[in-house]
């Protein structure tokens, strides 16, 4: 594309993303709590936000093969039917299993964001890929704005009566617009050579094994530092609401409103800071100072006693998410080429699924097992992980260039 037809269709993607991330921030901080109403233990409710994460888990490499070979705009318009189709069915729940059924379903048709970064990553070059990585971020970052703030209205002030099933609706209606605006505006991102060179590949190799992915080593420390956060911020959401209940008695309608505090931080630094920063700092040296930002935030959130110091823990974890996610995308790509785009990136975004199912399991066993603030105090000890892979990533930051397979 040209570089008005470029801008137009980020700012349509952003668009898209944005309205389906809205009805994503609407459920996430209610969603623990919506499971207790059906006798649900904290490790059982925990469970529902892992099941999410399996399917998507499961079906994101194949959407993302399905965008390189169908192009992007038709998995992008699937996705967001199968969204709606989920979001009503959780909200005319009535038992546990049905919540479930939903949310699998949900994760099954997760698998846009992948789709979206690879759109992103066949409009932009290496230069400014980060930027445009950063754009779809800020909407995840106004989704997590708008859509906890939208959810805790819409649930309702008494914890005791709280609507769970009004805010699941008013996501599905929210998807149903997002398909309508990627529908009628978003045009397909492939062109006829980024497509041939696909076809040629294919015939060259149907798909990347783990011993393939293994001869990759910039891309298999980056996967490995992306699985680490995404574990971190994964037991993090999973349990703050259950942890806010009992730590400070607040109801669905106070996380909402912490966790929209969040997509603030978020926004700011994703939409504005960012791209400063790394003029700045660089990438790498950037990614390091994310994922310290993320490991002091979950530490201090497990010693809060006050509203103050919480605050500003969920501002530190803030900082880590917005910096080090669009990062780590960033880094991944330039080193991917071209007809491997949606491929690799659903790898990626794989690992983090995957850091997806074992966080939020090992936040409800821990939860249970060692108190409230465990999944929190074991965060911060993931984040020391990924602090020192990310400083070995910036000892190897002159040899990043494009990884291929033979």
């Amino acid at each position: 594309m040209d570089t008005k037809n470029s801008s137009k269709a980020i700012f349509v993607l952003f668009l898209t993303v944005f309205i389906d991330l809205l009805g994503f921030g609407i459920i996430l901080p209610i969603l623990p709590l919506y499971a207790e109403q059906f006798g649900a233990k904290p490790h059982e409710a925990t469970l529902l936000v892992a099941i999410y994460s399996l399917m998507q888990f499961l079906f994101t490499p194949l959407w993302g093969r399905f965008s390189d070979r169908y192009g992007r705009r038709p998995i992008l318009l699937l996705t967001l039917l199968g969204s709606i189709i989920a979001y009503t069915g959780l909200g005319f729940a009535n038992s546990l299993w049905i919540l479930f059924i939903a949310r699998g379903l949900a994760g099954i048709m997760a698998g846009n964001i992948a789709t979206a970064q690879a759109y992103i990553a066949d409009i932009t070059t290496p230069t400014n890929r980060a930027r445009g990585m950063g754009i779809i971020g800020a909407a995840f970052g106004l989704g997590f704005i708008l859509g906890p703030a939208i959810g805790g209205i819409l649930v309702g002030s008494d914890p005791d009566n709280a609507n769970f099933h009004l805010p699941s609706l008013f996501a599905g209606g929210l998807s149903l617009l997002a398909l309508l605006c990627a529908l009628m505006l978003l045009p397909e991102s492939l062109n006829s050579e980024t497509k041939a060179k696909i076809t040629a590949h294919r015939y060259r190799q149907q798909r990347l094994n783990l011993l393939q992915l293994s001869q990759r080593p910039q891309f298999c420390m980056l996967a490995i530092i992306y699985f680490l956060v995404t574990f971190a911020v994964a037991a993090m959401d999973s349990t703050l609401a259950l942890w806010s209940k009992q730590q400070l008695n607040w109801g669905p309608q106070q996380t909402s409103y912490l966790f929209a505090f969040m997509g603030i931080v978020c926004t700011i630094v994703q939409g504005g800071l960012i791209g400063f920063l790394k003029k700045r700092l660089g990438e790498i040296k950037l990614l390091t100072w994310g994922i310290l930002g993320l490991g002091l935030g979950l530490l201090f959130i497990g010693f809060s006693q006050s509203l103050i110091l919480l605050l500003v823990a969920t501002a530190l974890v803030a900082w880590g998410i917005s910096v080090s996610q669009p990062i780590l995308n960033s880094l991944i790509s330039q080193i991917t080429a071209a007809e491997e785009q949606g491929q690799i990136l659903g790898i990626a975004s794989s690992f983090s699924a995957l850091a997806r199912i074992v966080g939020p399991i090992w936040a409800g066993v821990s939860f249970m097992k060692f108190g409230i603030d465990a999944p929190f105090l074991s965060g911060s000890l993931v984040m020391l992980v990924a602090l020192t892979l990310s400083l070995r990533v910036t000892k190897s930051t002159s040899e990043l260039k494009a990884e291929r397979v033979a």
